[in-house]
C-alpha cells in the first residue's frame, strides 16, 4: 500500500454502476434490493434444508449447501455497495475497499467455479460407478475436494490483486462498472499492464479452464453411460439428477466466458450485463433450479415447513 501512496495520485475510485441516468438509480435500487434478499433468504434456505434432513447428507448436497453459502458471500460481496451507491450522488469507493472488494469477488467466483465441477464429477460417479459411489464420494475426499476449491481460488485471487495493486492510476478514477473488477481497472492504469495481461492469459485461464474441462468431460462420460441404458424410465432419471446441475453450469460458464475470452480493448457495457448473470442472477436462481427440479428438496422443505407450523 506505500507503493499506492507514492506513485499514485488515485485514493478512490468512481462506479458509474449499470447506468448513469439519475431517473433509473430507485428502480434499479429495488430490483437489486430484491434480487439479494431472495438470494439470501432462498440459499439460506436450502442450507437449512439440507442440515435438517438426514436423507439429504450425501456428497452432492454437501457440496449444493456449500454452493448455497458461497452464493450468499459472493452476491454480499458485490451487491450492498451497489445499493448503496444507487441512492447516493457521490459513487465512490475507497483505493482499499476496491482491492478487498476484487479479492473477495474473484475468490468466491473461482470457489463456485470449483465446486460446480466437484457436483458434476459426484454426478458422474453416482451414474457410471455407482457400486463404489460411497467410497470414491466419501466424506473425507468431499472436504478434501472443498478444501482444494477454497485453496486454490483464494491463492489465484491474491495473486491478481497483488498485481493490480502494482499498477499505477494517475488521472482518471472512474471505472465504468458497478463493481471493481480486473479489465476495467486494467483499463484505466496509465502504467503497463502486460504482465497483468500475460498471467490472466495464462494462469487465470488454467484457473478458470480447468474446472470447466472436468464438467465437460464429467457430463460427457455421464451421457455416453446413460444411452447405454436401456430402459427410458431409467434414462429419464438419470438426465433428471443431472439437469439442474446443467442449468446451473450453463449460466455460469456462458457469462464468464462472455466476459473474460475477448481483447481487453473490446470490453463494452454489455460485459457489465453479463456479470449481472454470474453474479446475481445465477446466485438467486440457484434455489429454484436446485429445489424445483429436486424431489427430495421439495420434500425436505415440506417437512421444514411442516415442523415450523407443529
Amino acid at each position: 500500500m506505500e507503493r499506492v501512496n507514492q506513485t499514485n495520485s488515485v485514493t478512490e475510485f468512481i462506479l458509474l454502476g449499470l447506468s448513469s441516468r439519475p431517473e433509473e438509480q430507485k428502480p434499479l435500487f429495488v430490483v437489486f434490493l430484491t434480487m439479494y434478499l431472495i438470494t439470501v433468504v432462498g440459499n439460506l434456505l436450502i442450507i437449512l434444508v439440507i442440515h435438517s434432513d438426514t436423507r439429504l447428507q450425501t456428497p452432492m448436497y454437501f457440496f449444493l449447501s456449500t454452493l448455497s453459502f458461497t452464493d450468499v458471500c459472493y452476491t454480499t460481496t458485490i451487491i450492498p455497495k451497489m445499493l448503496v451507491n444507487f441512492l447516493s450522488k457521490k459513487k465512490t469507493i475507497s483505493y482499499a475497499e476496491c482491492m478487498i472488494q476484487m479479492y473477495f469477488f474473484l475468490a468466491f467466483a473461482n470457489t463456485e467455479s470449483y465446486l460446480l465441477a466437484a457436483m458434476a464429477i459426484d454426478r458422474y460417479v453416482a451414474i457410471c460407478d455407482p457400486f463404489h459411489y460411497v467410497t470414491t464420494m466419501s466424506h473425507h475426499r468431499c472436504v478434501l475436494l472443498l478444501a482444494f476449491s477454497c485453496s486454490i481460488s483464494h491463492l489465484h485471487s491474491l495473486l491478481l490483486v497483488l498485481l493490480i495493486n502494482r499498477l499505477i492510476f494517475c488521472d482518471s478514477n472512474v471505472i465504468h462498472h458497478f463493481l471493481c473488477d480486473i479489465n476495467p481497472l486494467l483499463k484505466l492504469s496509465c502504467s503497463s499492464t502486460f504482465v497483468n495481461e500475460i498471467v490472466i492469459n495464462t494462469e487465470g485461464l488454467i484457473t478458470l479452464v480447468t474446472p470447466f474441462i472436468c464438467v465437460i468431460i464429467s457430463y460427457l462420460r455421464i451421457l455416453i453411460a446413460v444411452l447405454k441404458i436401456p430402459s427410458v424410465a431409467r434414462k429419464q432419471k438419470a438426465f433428471s439428477t443431472c439437469g439442474s446441475h446443467l442449468t446451473m453450469v450453463t449460466l455460469f460458464y456462458g457469462s464468464i466466458i462472455y466476459v473474460y475470452f475477448q481483447p481487453l480493448s473490446s470490453y463494452t457495457v454489455k460485459d457489465r450485463v453479463a456479470t449481472v448473470i454470474y453474479t446475481v442472477l445465477s446466485s438467486m436462481l440457484n434455489p429454484f433450479i436446485y429445489s424445483l427440479r429436486n424431489k427430495d428438496m421439495k420434500r425436505g422443505l415440506e417437512k421444514l415447513m411442516g415442523k415450523k407450523k407443529s
